[in-house]
């Protein structure tokens, strides 16, 4: 039941996620604040597939694939100083749960952790990951509380802290219970 739930939780985080997409002035924002939208989406999609008990429609090698193209492009971003570590920091700790966490037995090649009682590959760097998101989440959390995160109307932000703090959140959650 707890599966259910936290899959609709996320799935719902797809609405905002999309209308930030069609609806914001980029040119204003930076290609940086478009980009690291489209990264929010993907990886709440992500959170939804690895959330639900259904699983597919995409084997897990597939995810594999897209969060390795997804953390090198943010990783890079980064670097040159475009994008925040955090979409990168995101999609590497997705990868990981993805990769580190056994894949055998009656679920085939379909994504399906919240069925999987098995733990990670490397249980310490899932908590010192969980340990990453649960504070962000509430830093987040705090600064969007504050109305720091409402500055700029129309621009998103306040939707833009809501979403990392519900992701934040459940990355955590994630984290641990697939490393404890």
């Amino acid at each position: 039941m707890v599966h259910w739930v936290l899959t609709a939780v996320f799935a719902a985080l797809v609405l905002p996620c999309v209308l930030r997409l069609v609806r914001l002035d980029y040119a204003r924002l930076g290609p940086g604040v478009r980009h690291g939208d489209l990264a929010e989406l993907l990886l709440v999609v992500a959170m939804v597939a690895m959330f639900s008990p259904v699983g597919g429609p995409i084997p897990a090698a597939g995810w594999q694939a897209v969060l390795v193209l997804t953390t090198g492009w943010f990783a890079a971003a980064w670097w040159r100083g475009r994008a925040c570590a955090h979409h990168a920091l995101s999609a590497a700790a997705m990868l990981y749960m993805v990769t580190a966490m056994p894949h055998a037995g009656n679920h085939g090649p379909w994504l399906t952790m919240s069925a999987m009682d098995a733990r990670v590959a490397v249980p310490l760097a899932g908590l010192v990951a969980a340990g990453y998101f649960v504070a962000d989440a509430a830093w987040s959390g705090v600064s969007a509380v504050r109305g720091s995160a409402a500055v700029g109307v129309g621009s998103g932000q306040a939707s833009r802290a809501v979403c990392r703090v519900v992701m934040g959140a459940g990355m955590g959650y994630m984290l641990l219970a697939s490393s404890l």
